[in-house]
């Protein structure tokens, strides 16, 4: 009986299922994605900063003129990696707050499938390195939920940073699903470009070693060039005296260069200087030394990423990969305006209505780009790095949304060093990139249906210097400034925040003949005006845009207050790993208590719980037999306690945090809940606590107060209970006021 049955399922012929076979001859993909890098930032499009590799790129390629973004990251992203508009898909401003409207989620939605999910059933391996930033980054702590991380939306491997911006000496990272440690220190060498880059030869080695026929997607998002400028001091003192003459006459020099490569028209100018810019001979010797300083740590920064970027391509070089990889270079919105009139050295406590006066700033100009600063630069150099467009980062004048796009690809792009002046869109990628592998976008991913692709190819583009830019119009949106661009005319309107939408005044500029948006035609050309207004009603209707919000600090609180909810006790037992920032307790303005559970066994010493890093945080901490409380916003404050006479054995150490209606914060220390020092705090979180995260038992390796990191506590913690008051004020409105760099 059992020989019949061996027979018969002997007979049987063997099946194994065809695994997904790419396109003949489909390309790597590997798409380069600066933060922050303004339009004439590459050497190849007007800058001295050193951008070789990157030039080279553009040499053996193409470089596009009219490539345009959304203004900000979270949603030039969300448009790179789905086709569609931001607001479309749920991402119709940062991932850092959740509005309650569909097009203003700060996740993508399921029905607009990523380039990953597209490409991976043609057999493409998949992987993402650097900033993701398009998950709600309440979602982005142990609970999750993990289905809008890099691997939950198509990428094989993931090793990189959630939120906006990361230290780049003490990062936040995750690799895959996990957060893991910072893998080394500011003393020990490690930045985060150069371990990036690491990560991204040592996924495509693996690649070449389990299957070198296979095409890859590589997505590489480093954080620079986004606050903090953090760059190596010999490359940042390179270029300390490389722009003293200011950013006047750079800008002029930069125009220049970029007519004599074709990149602008030769009617091209740079517009008048942008609001509170004041030109550089009205600045004095210490604040021309100080702005040239924190140019300085941007250049070098720029410049240090470009060198990282070079390693990754030699290595496709190596392994014989790079003649069928089509490289891609962008940024994904214009230079930013956060670091306001005078640049920071640390923005941290400025962000926490700190004042960081002249005298503090020339006091530390040699700390620059260093781990204990978050600098940026002022509104002149930024202003410098769009020429020759108006307005920044945030705006939808050319400054915020026109920006470097290079591609290169030796087999498939016969140009050599061309330019394509058309226009085109982030929006615009996914259906180019799926034009030139030979793909179409599937109708369902994981059983939901897909919504159509909103970007149109400009593969012919890239084929034809002639082809026609595309036919539909392209919108703007970005905290109520408007804009949109139609058959080589733009209406766009500056919105001042807190007024009525209706005030706004709306300008008009014939892009085929004002490069810059100089010459507003409003006045003389009304009815086309009127045409191009309404237009972007139907085009905000039709992708979710409405309704308008043009509130910056308020959502950040809404967000907050919502995540919070009725919960006021927090408790972090032993064994817990790391909390990113954004769920972690919200102590802003308000009172709250510490309270660790300890047991001692004479001179422990060692953080009780810390959160932050060098630049703002605060820590609770035993040290020189002494308890310490430290609330550090760029300047330390710290409550101190000697336990000379505490016997060994179980104790409660507490930190109080008592908000007066007047007068400044009283920080008080307790043992055993009796009160062992109190002391005045002045400068309290207002708007932000850190980036950086929250530990337990250690800190982890930027430290937060005066002791070597990681600091580990030499006592048994059993557990930390932070509990939180509900006399919170308001610290919205200052949060837009210093127009928090959340992004």
């Amino acid at each position: 009986m059992n020989g019949e049955r061996n027979a018969r399922f002997a007979a049987q012929a063997p099946h194994w299922p065809r695994r997904a076979q790419p396109p003949a001859g489909a390309p790597n993909v590997l798409v380069i994605l600066f933060d922050d890098v303004g339009f004439s930032d590459f050497g190849c499009y007007g800058s001295t900063i050193s951008t070789p590799n990157i030039d080279r790129l553009a040499a053996s390629g193409l470089r596009f003129s009219g490539f345009h973004t959304t203004a900000m990251c979270s949603t030039t992203r969300a448009a790179l990696l789905t086709g569609r508009n931001h607001h479309s898909v749920g991402v119709g401003c940062l991932a850092n707050f959740d509005s309650g409207f569909p097009g203003y989620r700060g996740k993508i939605c399921r029905e607009a499938g990523t380039l990953a999910e597209m490409l991976r059933p043609h057999g493409y391996s998949t992987y993402m390195v650097g900033k993701w930033h398009v998950v709600p980054v309440d979602e982005t702590g142990p609970r999750g939920p993990v289905d809008g991380w890099p691997l939950g939306r198509g990428f094989d491997r993931f090793y990189g940073f959630m939120d906006a911006e990361t230290d780049q000496y003490a990062p936040e990272l995750v690799l895959d699903n996990t957060p893991i440690p910072s893998p080394g220190s500011y003393e020990s060498g490690y930045h985060l470009t150069a371990d990036l880059a690491d990560q991204a030869i040592r996924y495509l080695a693996d690649h070449v070693a389990a299957e070198p026929d296979a095409p890859f997607l590589m997505w590489l998002a480093p954080g620079a060039c986004h606050a903090p400028h953090q760059a190596p001091r010999n490359l940042i003192m390179h270029y300390d005296r490389h722009f003293e003459h200011g950013w006047d006459e750079e800008r002029d020099a930069r125009l220049a260069r970029q007519k004599t490569m074709g990149l602008v028209p030769d009617n091209a100018a740079v517009p008048p200087l942008n609001d509170f810019v004041q030109p550089w001979a009205a600045h004095g010797e210490d604040e021309r030394r100080l702005f040239r300083r924190l140019q300085g740590a941007y250049a070098a920064m720029l410049d240090h990423a470009d060198h990282h970027i070079g390693r990754v391509l030699d290595f496709l070089q190596t392994a014989d990969l790079a003649e069928n990889t089509l490289v891609i270079v962008m940024s994904d919105n214009g230079a930013s305006q956060e670091g306001l009139a005078q640049g920071f050295v640390n923005a941290m406590g400025p962000y926490n209505m700190r004042p960081e006066l002249m005298a503090e700033k020339i006091e530390r100009i040699d700390d620059i780009g260093g781990p204990d600063t978050h600098s940026n630069f002022p509104f002149g150099w930024a202003m410098n790095a769009n020429t020759p467009l108006k307005r920044y980062k945030q705006n939808t004048h050319g400054g915020g949304i026109r920006d470097p796009l290079v591609m290169s690809w030796p087999k498939g792009i016969a140009a050599r060093g061309e330019i394509r002046h058309q226009f085109a869109h982030a929006v615009d990628l996914v259906p180019t990139l799926l034009d030139l592998i030979g793909v179409t976008a599937p109708d369902v991913i994981n059983g939901v249906a897909q919504m159509p692709l909103e970007g149109e190819s400009f593969a012919k583009a890239i084929a034809a210097p002639d082809a026609p830019s595309r036919s539909s119009p392209q919108y703007f949106e970005m905290f109520g400034h408007r804009g949109i661009v139609h058959e080589g005319w733009k209406a766009v309107a500056f919105h001042p925040p807190g007024t009525a939408f209706e005030s706004d005044r709306w300008e008009l500029y014939h892009l085929d003949e004002d490069f810059s948006e100089i010459h507003d035609l409003s006045d003389e050309m009304p009815e086309k005006l009127d045409e191009l207004v309404s237009l972007w009603w139907d085009e905000a209707e039709k992708h979710q845009v409405l309704p308008l919000d043009d509130r910056f600090g308020p959502r950040f609180a809404e967000n907050a207050a919502r995540r919070l909810g009725d919960r006021r006790v927090f408790t972090f037992h032993k064994g817990m790993g790391h909390l990113p920032t954004d769920v972690t307790p919200d102590l802003r303005s308000r009172s709250y208590r510490i309270d660790a559970h300890v047991s001692l066994k004479g001179g422990d010493e060692g953080v009780l719980v810390a959160h932050g890093d060098a630049t703002c945080g605060y820590s609770f901490y035993l040290k020189d037999s002494a308890l310490h409380h430290d609330i550090n916003v760029g300047q330390h404050q710290i409550v101190s306690a000697q336990l000379n006479d505490l016997a060994a054995g179980a104790h409660v150490l507490s930190y109080r945090a008592i908000r007066q209606e007047s007068g400044p914060m009283q920080g008080v220390l307790l043992v055993d809940d009796k009160e062992v020092a109190r002391a005045d705090i002045v400068f309290g979180f207002v708007n932000f606590i850190s980036w950086s995260g929250l530990d337990i038992g250690h800190d982890r390796s930027s430290p937060v107060s005066l002791y070597p990191a990681p600091f580990r506590f030499t006592g048994e913690l059993a557990k930390i209970v932070v509990t939180i008051e509900d006399d919170q004020t308001d610290h919205a409105e200052g949060a837009a006021q210093v127009v928090l760099a959340r992004e």
